[in-house]
């Protein structure tokens, strides 16, 4: 019998993606009686359209993409986190050594409308600039080879290019992990009507996503062979540090935290004026699996405390 389909569209290749790599490499998502499939797109703009035309069924991003979706007229709902502080690193390109000198220069982004473009604002503010004081670049997902040529001047790094980057000796003007900012960086995304009359497909995915986490935490080794092959690492001590990054910073049954969602709203900018956190974050889907007694099952079967 066919599984019902289900595809993820996957914002950007990272390890905040990984929960969802593992779920796939360990036939979690089969197991759970769907027929799944990565929908590779680029940044957040395209969160708003994927989801209300049903070419995707959920889409990983953070919650400023789904603030800016919504405000385009679309009605989308974020109902998970892969990631609730912010992940990135502001790097430099060479002869770049302080905040002034990104003055009337540009600045990469993956795209318009992504977490990558909110995270970069918020790091330049944080330095004493504004979003004014800088041209904002589409380049991407893969900004890493524009530093290093400096094609552009500056760009948001996670893992695992962040770490590259470090090792390279590249160097970065801010390092937003550090600050701990509680942001909800990395969301699972659904539109509202699906949610509605697909709510059961909904919580299958989401049991196939959590899994796939408590599955990583526990089997590193395993984790780490998949994490090599879908993120094209082939360096050991990137590997490990990708890998150490994930496990730390991903919550485990990829609850949302308000705080993360409130800096989100506070922040971000849309015409016509911004909601509220109800309009945007849905802790329905999270409530119903902990009253099944999902996450303490999970948790049993994978020994974690």
């Amino acid at each position: 019998m066919a599984g019902i389909i289900f595809k993820i569209g996957e914002a950007s290749p990272a390890n905040t993606f990984f929960a969802i790599y593992m779920a796939d490499a360990a036939g979690l998502f089969e197991a759970n009686g769907l027929d799944f499939e990565i929908v590779k797109m680029v940044g957040g703009s395209q969160t708003g359209p994927a989801l209300s035309e049903g070419r995707i069924q959920l889409m990983h991003i953070g919650m400023s993409s789904v603030v800016r979706a919504n405000a385009a007229g679309f009605d989308v709902v974020t109902i998970g986190s892969l990631s609730n502080v912010i992940r990135s690193t502001l790097f430099a390109a060479p002869g770049i050594t302080s905040a002034d000198q990104l003055k009337g220069r540009t600045v990469g982004i993956s795209s318009a409308g992504s977490e990558s473009e909110l995270s970069t604002i918020v790091a330049l503010e944080r330095l004493g600039l504004s979003r004014n004081d800088v041209t904002l670049k589409e380049i991407g997902t893969l900004r890493l080879p524009y530093i290093r040529s400096g094609e552009v001047s500056a760009s948001m790094l996670g893992e695992p290019y962040r770490s590259e980057a470090y090792a390279e000796g590249i160097h970065a003007i801010s390092d937003m992990l550090a600050d701990r900012i509680p942001w909800l960086y990395s969301g699972l995304v659904v539109d509202k009507a699906f949610l509605a009359t697909n709510r059961d497909t909904v919580l299958r995915g989401m049991r196939a996503i959590v899994e796939g986490n408590y599955l990583a935490v526990t089997d590193a080794d395993r984790a780490k062979e998949i994490m090599a092959r879908a993120l094209n690492i082939t360096d050991r001590k990137n590997l490990d540090i990708t890998y150490d990054n994930f496990k730390a910073y991903t919550p485990m049954n990829a609850e949302v935290t308000r705080e993360g969602g409130e800096n989100v709203i506070a922040t971000v900018e849309v015409s016509g004026g911004r909601g509220s956190l109800k309009d945007y974050m849905d802790e329905s889907i999270h409530d119903s699996l902990e009253a099944e007694g999902f996450f303490d099952a999970m948790a049993q079967r994978y020994g974690v405390a």
